[in-house]
């Protein structure tokens, strides 16, 4: 019950932070509420759904002045068609890179034909929360609760050491 009081909160910020209409006040307001900026984020997901879905995609986590490579999957389910999503977002309360990984969750609209517009507010274990838009390309209908797993990709020149044990910014730990 209280993960579904949670992901109602998270629906409403991301309503409440979507709404173009809302004046800066309350836009401000909101975003203070998920806590500190600390990165950013860019990423491209695809999507395919017949009922249940799965999506997949990759993207760039801008940290300390660095930037990490990173894969992220998941699921939803009430949905159908496929789509290809271009998104970017602010990330709040990282302090330690490795706590970007883990599994996120949201509460998620789409209604793309052609193109659409949308965003999100999702979350994980560690009290991450990453706040997006995006734009989408395809044909979907979806309503549903979204688990996307986020995990760092090799360095580059690294044959298995993630990201997060070769940079130089885990000296903030």
């Amino acid at each position: 019950m209280e993960s579904a009081l949670r992901l109602a909160s998270l629906a409403a910020a991301a309503v409440v932070m979507s709404v173009s209409s809302i004046g800066p006040v309350t836009y401000a307001h909101a975003a203070d509420a998920l806590g500190d900026h600390t990165g950013t984020i860019a990423f491209t997901l695809s999507a395919a759904d017949l009922g249940a879905g799965v999506s997949w995609g990759k993207g760039i986590l801008t940290f300390e002045g660095h930037d990490y490579p990173f894969r992220i999957h998941g699921g939803s389910g009430a949905a159908i068609g496929f789509s290809r999503t271009r998104a970017t977002g602010t990330v709040y309360n990282l302090y330690r890179l490795q706590d970007i990984e883990g599994t996120y969750w949201s509460v998620q609209g789409e209604a793309t034909v052609g193109a659409g517009k949308g965003g999100a507010v999702m979350e994980n274990n560690n009290g991450i929360y990453i706040k997006f838009t995006s734009s989408s390309s395809g044909a979907r209908l979806a309503f549903s609760v979204e688990r996307l797993t986020l995990k760092l990709r090799p360095a580059n020149g690294d044959k298995g050491a993630p990201a997060s044990l070769t940079s130089a910014s885990t000296a903030h730990q």
